[in-house]
């Protein structure tokens, strides 16, 4: 197959195909579950801090007595606080705020309505831009590109009016390490998995063409029998026609050869015509049969006394065993099997030495007749056993040229105990002899 190359096209565009379905496949895959990850973890950072302003909210409101003041009680109550102005580096005090803004990913500051400054919870991120009074959610960079997330809430007194606004923020460093190795991950797994896909879809393309493959290959030896076989009638009438071509008063007894030459050709051609035309049409299925009761006993009691009087059987012994007592009967087309056990036994003749035995056996089990064409000839080697049923295949060719066989009597014979929804099988030993048994379903 790879040596030949529309079929090595075949498998690349097939090949290709599928790499270009799945890559397609594996890239939106790959698009959406990153979307969704960042999205996820998105929205467990957003709910994380949102949890912790909620908590702080609903704990401090109650303390606040003054607008733009921070009392001692809150100091009490956030550990840690650090008042604008104050050094607050050798604080060793330990803040425990829902034990999570301890990390230092986190931070929490206070200022005025006007937007100074109060206080701050943990260290202040680097650089960060100037102070927003504008609540709701904001993103935020510093100068080294580092990303923070931080929501704003207003604070009010115990009595109602506006306190001053509450930041609580942190940074988004692992978050965007984690999108930074998801993105690395898809941008080296993609061309890992592209290229597995590819090695997958040309070893699928080959399994998937191999059968397409071996039937052209079986199209091309059967066309080139075929006209191996056509060849040598035709070039026998071409020769025979030459011969007497152009000949004046031709004798009449030369005459009548060349006719009987071309006669005989011509009735090999129609033969082996008429054998084409039945296997292309059982092929198809659209061989008229009439089906109907036919008595396995009568069929084949017919054949071998119609064939033992042929000049083939006039030195081989054609016998018959029948092993049931009750007449046996399938559902099938009477010419066709006739057909199937003449061939069976017509083959068996031409391939017994003189002095040598065939016996046809009729027996059955529980569902099948069985119908046993057993010879003593010269047998079939076991390589050849395999294309026994092939269309043209011989297994002598000399012999069987010099009985005028195409090599088609047993691909006949297989596809009609086939359409009968039989089989057959062959069994033989090189030199001992050769069997064939046909099942068929009874009625």
């Amino acid at each position: 197959m790879r040596q030949n190359k529309l079929f090595n096209r075949t498998r690349i565009q097939l090949a290709g195909c599928y790499a270009g379905v799945m890559g397609l496949i594996l890239s939106v895959s790959g698009l959406i579950t990153y979307q969704l990850l960042s999205a996820a973890y998105w929205h467990a950072v957003e709910q994380e801090l949102e949890s912790i302003s909620g908590t702080l909210h609903d704990a401090l409101e109650p303390k606040l007595k003054q607008p733009n003041r921070l009392e001692p009680a809150i100091r009490q109550a956030l550990p840690g606080l650090c008042l604008m102005g104050t050094d607050c580096s050798n604080d060793a005090q330990k803040r425990h705020i829902l034990g999570i803004v301890q990390e230092d990913n986190y931070y929490v500051r206070f200022f005025t309505q006007s937007g100074q400054l109060l206080a701050s919870l943990d260290k202040q991120p680097a650089s960060l831009p100037p102070l927003v009074t504008k609540e709701g959610w904001t993103t935020l960079h510093n100068r080294s590109g580092t990303r923070y997330r931080q929501t704003t809430l207003l604070l009010k007194t115990a009595t109602g009016p506006a306190w001053g606004y509450m930041q609580i923020g942190r940074s988004l460093k692992e978050y965007d390490d984690h999108l930074t190795m998801l993105r690395l991950l898809l941008a080296v797994g993609l061309p890992l998995a592209m290229l597995l896909v590819a090695g997958a879809g040309w070893w699928l393309a080959g399994l998937a063409i191999c059968p397409v493959y071996q039937s052209y290959q079986q199209m091309q030896q059967f066309t080139a029998d075929a006209a191996h076989e056509l060849r040598t009638p035709i070039a026998a009438i071409r020769a025979t026609v030459e011969s007497v071509q152009g000949v004046v008063d031709l004798p009449m007894e030369e005459m009548q050869g060349a006719f009987s030459v071309v006669g005989r050709q011509n009735n090999r051609l129609a033969n082996l015509v008429q054998d084409l035309l039945l296997l292309s049409r059982m092929d198809q299925k659209t061989l008229a049969e009439k089906r109907q009761p036919c008595c396995v006993n009568d069929l084949i009691q017919d054949l071998v006394e119609s064939l033992s009087i042929l000049k083939i059987a006039a030195l081989i012994q054609l016998t018959t065993q029948y092993r049931v007592k009750q007449p046996l009967y399938v559902m099938g087309d009477e010419n066709q099997l006739s057909r199937l056990f003449s061939n069976l036994i017509v083959n068996a003749l031409h391939y017994t030495p003189a002095g040598g035995v065939v016996t046809v056996i009729v027996g059955r089990d529980d569902t099948h007749a069985l119908i046993q064409v057993k010879d003593t000839g010269i047998g079939i080697a076991r390589e050849d056993q395999s294309r026994i049923f092939d269309r043209f295949y011989r297994v002598s060719s000399d012999r069987s040229r010099q009985t005028g066989g195409a090599g088609l009597g047993l691909a006949i014979a297989k596809a009609i105990s086939e359409s009968h929804h039989g089989s057959i099988q062959v069994n033989s030993d090189l030199g001992k002899g050769t069997s064939f048994v046909v099942r068929l379903p009874l009625i």
